[in-house]
């Protein structure tokens, strides 16, 4: 059994910060890519950001130059850091972890960032 614990969502203004975490645990073999996704009120899950296991990062064009994402092997854990918020921004916000030989998903339960004045 393989648990994704998420941390840092919240209620932010525009223009501020959050720092999003998820700590990988349990059952789980190496781990490849990890990633954050979101989904907002009545949209998609869209991709927000990857990294794979040697640090090749991607993001989505909307977060491109303000969000980054991290990872501490040593700890099976990924941040994000959000800056410069915007309220497009409010969603609930998934991890994604990739692992073992075949590559298996696995997902958090998501954590709310709200961003409003």
């Amino acid at each position: 059994q393989v648990q994704l614990v998420e941390s840092g969502g919240g209620l932010v203004q525009p223009g501020g910060s959050l720092r999003l975490s998820c700590a990988a645990s349990g059952s789980i073999s190496s781990i490849n890519a990890m990633g954050w996704y979101r989904q907002a009120p009545g949209k998609q899950r869209e991709l927000v950001a990857t990294i794979s296991s040697r640090g090749s990062t991607n993001y989505a064009d909307s977060v491109k130059g303000r969000f980054t994402i991290s990872r501490e092997n040593a700890k099976n854990t990924v941040y994000l850091q959000m800056n410069n918020l915007k309220p497009e921004d409010t969603a609930v916000y998934y991890c994604n972890v990739r692992s073992g030989l075949y590559n298996i998903i696995y997902w958090g339960k998501g954590t709310l960032v709200t961003v409003s004045s």
